[in-house]
């Protein structure tokens, strides 16, 4: 994976395994060897969500562009700020107060306009229950700072949607050609024809790859 990622554990992760997630590992297991070894090689750890969709949004926004380690840190700090992280709260910080915790200028235009969409109504949580793969990154990338991969990493572990396949993220074509390909170099293209056989689990696919680089459970 690229940009914000956590691994380890926090107040903030639910640990609840998917409902889908048994069922599809007897899927992947089925259909590609490969994934075959991944799942029998795994410890039983599984995708994990963080409760709270502005505060997961937010923490992307924080890590992008920087270490984990950096990430972590300013998050820290940023999360001290505001009673408890919420849009209102947000947009009563001052801009000095931010930019001391350690965020760029950017990044704090882009926390206050997502702490607008979702204060004004713009983004209706309720309304993803209903609402396809695409139409919810569409919404998202609609929020300055958050393009599509961190709009796919948002339904992959908060919504936890079963069938995303991050073609930007570097970490699965990394994974896809180390694992399929002998380290050779993996285009979009061979990426999807890999992923074929994943359908429709392909975000736990990717969760596996993701694992086989970094024995660390994926937390975001």
């Amino acid at each position: 994976m690229t940009q914000a990622k956590t691994v380890t554990s926090s107040p903030e992760v639910v640990h609840v395994k998917p409902c889908y997630w048994d069922e599809a590992c007897k899927h992947l297991t089925r259909k590609d060897r490969v994934m075959k070894r991944l799942i029998a090689q795994s410890d039983g750890a599984c995708l994990q969500t963080r409760g709270d969709p502005f505060t997961t949004l937010a923490r992307s926004i924080v890590g992008q562009q920087i270490s984990v380690k950096a990430a972590q840190a300013v998050w820290d700090r940023f999360a001290l700020l505001p009673r408890k992280m919420s849009p209102p709260n947000v947009l009563k910080l001052k801009v000095d107060d931010m930019r001391a915790a350690g965020l760029s200028a950017r990044k704090v235009e882009y926390l206050v306009d997502l702490a607008l969409h979702f204060d004004s109504g713009a983004i209706e949580v309720g309304a993803w229950t209903t609402m396809d793969d695409e139409a919810i990154i569409a919404e998202l990338v609609g929020i300055r700072g958050i393009g599509r991969w961190t709009a796919e990493m948002f339904l992959i572990f908060h919504l936890m949607r079963p069938n995303i396949l991050p073609l930007d993220d570097v970490g699965l074509i990394t994974g896809i050609s180390k694992n399929y390909f002998s380290g050779d170099s993996v285009s979009r293209s061979d990426a999807r024809e890999v992923a074929c056989a994943w359908t429709p689990y392909c975000s736990v696919a990717t969760w596996y790859i993701w694992r086989s680089l970094d024995p660390l459970p994926v937390e975001y």
